[in-house]
C-alpha cells in the first residue's frame, strides 16, 4: 500500500512550530508557525533605504505641489470655462483641474505611506496571542510599549527628510476643503437685479427662435420669448432663462386698466416676467376672457390688464413688466432692463 494511498502514514511522528506546538498524527492542523524572517534590501544597504527615502519625500513633496495646484486652480478657472479634452469630449475645466490636483495629492499621500512602509519600517511579523477584552494594567503597559516600538520601528525619528515632508503634505491637504468653502459665496451682488434684457435686444420667440413682429402676437394668445443672443447651447442658459424667461400678451387697449402698462405696451402687446414672484416656478396657463396667469405650482394668480397685480394665492408681489417698442424694421424689442428684479421673494434674498 502506497503512501498516497493512506496519507497519515506519511505524516511525520512530530513537527515543531515557532509557537513550540507539536504537529501529530492525531492533530495534522496545529500551527505551522510563522515563516522564517528574509531581510530586503534596504535593511542591509543604507543606500538602497537612502533611495526608498528619497522616494518617499518625492511622493510627499508632489502632494504639497498638487494641493497648491488644486487652490490656484479654483482661483484661476472661472466656472464657466468649458475645454475639449480627449477622449472626455468637452468638459469644464475648474472641475477638471480640481479632480485631478486633489486626486493626485491624496494618491501620493497613500502612496508614499505604503512606499514608507514596505521599504523602511520593520517587516518582521509578529503573532500575539489572544487576550480578555477588558484590558489589565499589563495589557496597557503592553500597547504602551508596543507602540513606543512601532515609533522607534517606524524610523521616523531618524529619517527627517521623510518626516518633514510628510508633516507637509498632511498640512496641506485640509486646505483643500477649507478653499471649498468658497462655494459658499461669493455673495451674489447685483446679479439677482438684472437679466440679460437691455434697450434695443430683439424679442426672440421661444418655440421658433424667431424674432417677434407686433403682428405675430394676436388678441388672446399667449406667447413665450428670449432676449435675442441667449442659446440654449450657451453654458449659462438654465441660469439665465429662470431670470430672462418673459411671456407676451395681446389685449385690446381699451381693456388695459393700468396706466403706466398702457404706455410700457405696444397696441395692447404687454411683456411680464414668466417666474412667479412666489417661489420661482414658470407661469404657463393664461386665460383670454379675464386676462388672468395662473402658477400651476401653488396657484397664485395675476391679472395682466391691470398691472399684473395678485387677486388670489401666496405670491407677494405683481409680476415685473418689460417696456416694450417697435424697432424700424417692425420687431419687437426692448427699451431696457425690467425695472424692479424677477423672482420670488428677492428682497429676503437680496
Amino acid at each position: 500500500m502506497s503512501s498516497q494511498e493512506n496519507p497519515e502514514e506519511a505524516l511525520p511522528a512530530e513537527q515543531g512550530n515557532a509557537h513550540g506546538e507539536v504537529a501529530t498524527k492525531d492533530d495534522p492542523f496545529a500551527d505551522p508557525g510563522l515563516p522564517p524572517h528574509k531581510p530586503r534590501i534596504q535593511d542591509l544597504d543604507e543606500r538602497a533605504a537612502k533611495r526608498s527615502e528619497r522616494v518617499v519625500a518625492f511622493l510627499f513633496t508632489l502632494s504639497m505641489l498638487a494641493t497648491i495646484g488644486f487652490i490656484a486652480s479654483f482661483v484661476a478657472f472661472p466656472i464657466e470655462k468649458i475645454v475639449y479634452v480627449w477622449p472626455l469630449g468637452h468638459v469644464s475645466a475648474l472641475n477638471l483641474s480640481l479632480g485631478l490636483t486633489l486626486g493626485i495629492a491624496l494618491f501620493c499621500i497613500g502612496a508614499g505611506a505604503v512606499h514608507w512602509a514596505r521599504t523602511l519600517m520593520s517587516d518582521v511579523e509578529v503573532a500575539d496571542e489572544r487576550h480578555p477584552i477588558s484590558a489589565s494594567p499589563e495589557v496597557r503597559a503592553k500597547v504602551m510599549a508596543d507602540f513606543k516600538a512601532g515609533a522607534e520601528e517606524s524610523v521616523i525619528g531618524r529619517r527627517k527628510l521623510i518626516r518633514t515632508t510628510m508633516f507637509g503634505a498632511l498640512a496641506l491637504v485640509p486646505l483643500s476643503g477649507v478653499v471649498l468653502l468658497r462655494d459658499l459665496g461669493p455673495l451674489p451682488e447685483k446679479k439677482l437685479r438684472t437679466t440679460s434684457w437691455a434697450k434695443g435686444k430683439r424679442l426672440i420667440n421661444q418655440n421658433t427662435m424667431e424674432p417677434l413682429r407686433a403682428e405675430d402676437v394676436v388678441v388672446g394668445s399667449l406667447t413665450f420669448a428670449v432676449p435675442e443672443g441667449l442659446k440654449e447651447d450657451d453654458h449659462e442658459f438654465n441660469s439665465k432663462i429662470a431670470k430672462d424667461a418673459l411671456m407676451i400678451v395681446r389685449i385690446q387697449p381699451d381693456e388695459i386698466k393700468d396706466k403706466q402698462q398702457r404706455e410700457w405696451a405696444v397696441d395692447g402687446i404687454v411683456a411680464y416676467s414668466k417666474i412667479c414672484t412666489h417661489v420661482g416656478c414658470p407661469i404657463s396657463l393664461y386665460e383670454q376672457q379675464t386676462h388672468h396667469v395662473l402658477c400651476p405650482c401653488h396657484q397664485s394668480t395675476f391679472d395682466l390688464s391691470d398691472g399684473a397685480r395678485v387677486i388670489f394665492g401666496p405670491a407677494g408681489h405683481p409680476l415685473p413688466q418689460l417696456h416694450i417698442t417697435v424697432n424700424a424694421q417692425g420687431y419687437l424689442e426692448a427699451m431696457g432692463d425690467f425695472a424692479e428684479p424677477v423672482g420670488p421673494a428677492f428682497w429676503e434674498r437680496g
